[in-house]
């Protein structure tokens, strides 16, 4: 492979710093986890200290009413006021921060009509995968931090299916009333053709379910889940199979504390006006919004065939695609929607919203390698494979996905061709991959000494690879033009 200087695109650069915004660590502690962190840390001081105000209050109200415990009331009261001012300030912050950070995914993952959205988000997945690890001991981390941003374009992407296709999942008050008749109709170019209704849709719909997929599971971060994870001393493996009852208790704690965490710690965002209708109407619509989250959130535990759905689905298959688990296996995860369709017919989520998501991303996730077999011009396949990323979402079938070339004639390229590579193609499919075992061991190997780009990578790749690992070959700044039209 070319060692060329490993320099990013605009795009990538833009898709490390939202990862980072989102579920980054810094010494800044300026991302929407760390925001969640503290809060959780200093919660328990602020409300003892909220509640020894309003005691001092009460107590210097009940002493004898004479100038000097009056001035003591209005100074103890006046602190009271400025310190939940304060608090206040602070979920405005927090607020404003979350809301610039989903305003940023809809951009970097929405275009003007469908057919753009669609090759946006598959960009955006694509690049997630190709800049998380698939092997070495940085997997479970990194996967950690890439999952909420991962599931939030997942949970975009179903929500307009299911509104297409006018679902009964997406029968909630607050997405009908801003999703008519006529706007399902023309859904696919309905920012176009009614700009000002779909801005009122991603203001009061898109951004809420892209807060709630973020926020999910921000409440394994509270000191007490934190205790079940990593141990009363933190020397635990945080990310190691947990016990039947701690995995209850961490649930339960998530659930608690991310609540708490929306309602006390970010809450209604501050009117910034002097008109007391426009005003009404603000507070109004924000707190439909905050109960239209809450309800997600809880609807998500349980979804049975409601709304919760559009969380719950994108969330397990999130949790395979960029696994934390020690189990986590890369050649294994074009086998997600076998856990996600027993998944469903255990009940815990809907096989409506599974079979949408499938049409959706197919069976290979955005950013897979996939390795095939060239056809000749004749029609008859060659004597070596290549290889291809998967670049787009909504397959002709979930088994043949859409790709764009990264090897021609064993050579790597800058500007690959999309291709749809057919089961009679696909190393994955099992029974391509014994078409083509009788290839000698010599030439795989000459194939291997190509491809492959060193030597110990050589020895612990199958000869005949299933699929392949591509984020070495994303490194490359010119090789991540995978979404480019084709030149």
């Amino acid at each position: 492979m070319p060692n060329n200087a490993k320099i990013d695109t605009r795009f990538t650069t833009q898709v490390k710093v939202l990862l980072d915004k989102i579920y980054g660590r810094s010494i800044l502690k300026d991302s929407l986890l760390e925001r969640a962190i503290s809060f959780f840390e200093y919660q328990p001081y602020n409300e003892s200290k909220l509640e020894k105000l309003k005691q001092r209050i009460y107590e210097l109200n009940t002493q004898k009413d004479d100038e000097k415990v009056k001035l003591e009331i209005e100074k103890t009261e006046r602190q009271y006021r400025e310190f939940k001012q304060d608090l206040k300030d602070e979920n405005n912050e927090r607020h404003k921060y979350l809301l610039t950070i989903c305003q940023e995914i809809i951009t970097l993952s929405e275009g003007n009509n469908q057919a753009e959205s669609n090759k946006k988000s598959a960009q955006l997945l694509g690049t997630i995968q190709l800049l998380s690890p698939t092997e070495g001991k940085k997997v479970a981390k990194v996967n950690e931090c890439n999952k909420p941003l991962y599931k939030a374009v997942l949970c975009l992407r179903l929500l307009d299916k299911l509104c297409i296709d006018k679902s009964p999942i997406v029968n909630e008050e607050q997405i009908k009333s801003y999703l008519s008749d006529e706007n399902i109709a023309q859904f696919s170019q309905w920012p176009e053709t009614d700009s000002k209704s779909y801005q009122a849709f991603v203001d009061n719909v898109k951004i809420s379910i892209v807060m709630a997929a973020l926020l999910q599971d921000i409440g394994h971060f509270h000191q007490d889940a934190q205790h079940i994870v990593k141990g009363e001393d933190g020397t635990l493996d945080p990310h190691r199979t947990l016990l039947v009852e701690d995995r209850k208790a961490l649930l339960q704690i998530n659930y608690r504390e991310t609540i708490r965490f929306l309602v006390e710690g970010l809450g209604t965002p501050t009117y910034i006006g002097n008109s007391k209708a426009d005003r009404d109407k603000f507070y109004f619509a924000e707190h439909k919004k905050l109960v239209f989250i809450k309800h997600l959130l809880k609807s998500a535990i349980t979804p049975k065939q409601g709304i919760g759905n559009i969380l719950k689905v994108p969330q397990i298959y999130t949790s395979i695609i960029l696994s934390t688990k020690s189990s986590y296996n890369y050649k294994l995860l074009p086998k997600v929607y076998q856990a996600l369709n027993a998944n469903a017919e255990n009940g815990i989520c809907s096989q409506d919203a599974v079979d949408a998501l499938r049409t959706i991303t197919g069976d290979y996730p955005q950013g897979f390698g996939i390795t095939y077999i060239p056809i000749g011009l004749e029609g008859k396949p060659g004597d070596h494979y290549e290889y291809a990323i998967v670049n787009n979402l909504y397959p002709e079938s979930p088994e043949t996905p859409s790709c764009r070339t990264a090897t021609r004639n064993l050579t790597f390229l800058v500007h690959g061709q999309d291709i749809v590579i057919t089961l009679d193609m696909n190393l994955y499919h099992t029974e391509t991959a014994q078409n083509f075992a009788n290839i000698s061991k010599d030439r795989l190997n000459e194939i291997l000494e190509l491809l492959a780009s060193n030597y110990k990578e050589r020895q612990n790749l199958d000869l005949l690879p299933r699929c392949w690992h591509a984020g070495e070959f994303f490194s490359i700044k010119n090789h991540q033009k995978l979404w480019n039209k084709n030149t």
